[in-house]
């Protein structure tokens, strides 16, 4: 059976979400596509608001799974 593919804009923001936990730039956004950029940012901000909340290393990797659970 094949397997489905994610959706992009949920790919974008895990990748932005990653990205800001761990105190990137947000300057570092890969995407020119509007949508998909808007979801890296919305991934990023809330990885910065995570990481200032002390979610960091393991813990913030326990977060993002609970994202990827809820989405």
């Amino acid at each position: 059976m094949r397997r489905l593919k994610r959706d992009p804009l949920e790919r974008a923001f895990l990748r932005g979400y990653q990205h800001g936990v761990t105190g990137k730039s947000r300057e570092l956004c890969p995407f020119n596509l509007i949508s998909a950029r808007q979801a890296w940012l919305n991934g990023w901000r809330e990885g910065r608001a995570d990481n200032w909340d002390g979610y960091r290393g393991t813990a913030g990797i326990h977060r993002l799974n609970e994202l990827n659970a809820v989405g």
